[in-house]
């Protein structure tokens, strides 16, 4: 999640497939009120995301680090400290009492403890985080695969995007809570996790605690921190401005590969 400041559209890939291979071209456009040329942003987006998919399999994974090249420092992108009192109730109580609902089109709506979270079977993955700000940290990451939580509340034939409720804040002339989303291929993709370990140790606040998306094929505005509902949706088109995300709603783009 970027910092609470209105940034240009970037950290933008365009990729695109030449007779003799293929080549990746990075771009960023500053966005204008033209509706030709939100139109032509929109199209570019779709274009990265098809090619992304047509040229990695569902199931590739994201590079993955040894030990060895984990950062010293690993800044907390986004938020840092939400102020919502239902919140800041719960991490004064270590998160005792944290509940994740899952609900939306599902067959058996649930909520989960940290300790049933924990209880199912988890991944660990050293990997790079990139910002749109421009920064990377490689960082280590425990959680549970989000695909293990949502086959244990069942998928009705409807669903096509995963929506993901957060408690932090960020405020200006469009305001509400973050959330973002994501469709059903990155959902159950193998390095997509719930995460509630970084570098051997429980989350921290600053990071995401208790719960955060670990998505290691999009930009770092796409990992929702301090996760406090997942909503299935056919459509996100409904809920709040459209765009499927907090900084999508101001104008980032839907889909973020790297």
């Amino acid at each position: 999640m970027p910092n609470k400041r209105r940034l240009d559209r970037r950290g933008f890939l365009v990729r695109s497939m030449a007779a003799g291979g293929v080549m990746c071209l990075g771009g960023c456009d500053r966005l204008t009120q033209s509706p030709t040329a939100f139109r032509g942003l929109s199209a570019a987006e779709d274009v990265n995301k098809f090619l992304q998919r047509l040229l990695l399999t569902p199931a590739q994974l994201a590079p993955e680090y040894p030990a060895s090249d984990i950062s010293k420092l690993f800044r907390a992108n986004g938020s840092t400290d939400p102020q919502d009192a239902g919140y800041k109730a719960l991490a004064a109580n270590d998160f005792a009492d944290y509940r994740l609902r899952v609900d939306g089109l599902v067959k058996q709506p649930a909520e989960f403890s940290l300790a049933e979270l924990r209880a199912l079977p988890s991944r660990t993955q050293i990997t790079k985080h990139d910002c749109v700000e421009g920064w990377t940290a490689i960082g280590k990451w425990t959680g549970a695969p989000l695909a293990a939580v949502l086959d244990r509340v069942g998928l009705m034939p409807s669903a096509r995007y995963v929506v993901f409720h957060c408690a932090d804040a960020l405020d200006d002339d469009l305001s509400g809570k973050y959330y973002e989303s994501i469709d059903m291929v990155d959902a159950v993709h193998p390095q997509t996790i719930l995460a509630y370990e970084m570098n051997d140790q429980t989350l921290t606040i600053p990071h995401g605690a208790p719960l955060r998306l670990r998505l290691e094929r999009q930009l770092g505005y796409k990992m929702a921190k301090y996760i406090t509902r997942i909503e299935v949706v056919q459509s996100y088109a409904a809920i709040r401005q459209g765009g499927g995300g907090y900084w999508e709603d101001r104008g980032y783009e839907w889909y973020a590969g790297i």
